[in-house]
């Protein structure tokens, strides 16, 4: 590992305890859904706004939740190697694209908090309910929230650091 990847992996140490945060964040919000929400049963903040506690056995979306139990040990397979590159990715990024760092933090802190819900529940938590006149965008947490904004931060990273160098 060269000189130059090791100073900017010590900087890394702020990125990992975001990715951190967002875990304990997400498991917490799922801890208090879990103990204030009745199982499907929708309690509305907003008109378009919904607290309601879903367990999801599938990926994103519901993706594959009634493969038969099978999806739950493929997931977490896929999520702890995905949580392995990016560990290794944060700290060899260049410290000067502090976009990339926020972006693989959130995703990491995202991916490890819906990881430990297959390891230890079997499923996922998810308890935001956003919906518009009887159309519902499937149940979400903290860690999908945490993931998509690390996912838009990553394509702006591309497309700044991508613009940088052709400048």
């Amino acid at each position: 590992m060269s000189s130059a990847a090791l100073r900017n992996g010590w900087h890394a140490w702020r990125w990992y305890l975001l990715a951190l945060v967002m875990g304990l964040l997400d498991q917490y919000t799922k801890t208090l859904a879990t103990e204030s929400l009745v199982y499907a049963r929708p309690v509305e903040v907003f008109s378009w706004f919904n607290l309601t506690l879903q367990h999801n056995t599938g990926a994103a979306f519901s993706f594959l939740s009634d493969a038969g139990g099978w999806q739950r040990w493929f997931f977490t397979v896929v999520a702890v190697v995905i949580s392995g590159v990016l560990t290794v990715w944060l700290f060899m990024a260049p410290r000067a694209h502090w976009l990339l760092g926020l972006s693989l933090a959130l995703i990491l802190g995202g991916a490890v908090g819906n990881v430990w819900d297959r390891v230890a529940l079997g499923y996922v938590v998810d308890f935001i309910s956003v919906h518009y006149q009887g159309w519902y965008f499937p149940a979400f947490n903290i860690a999908d929230s945490a993931i998509t904004v690390g996912a838009i931060c990553m394509l702006l990273d591309s497309f700044f650091n991508r613009h940088s160098e052709q400048a």
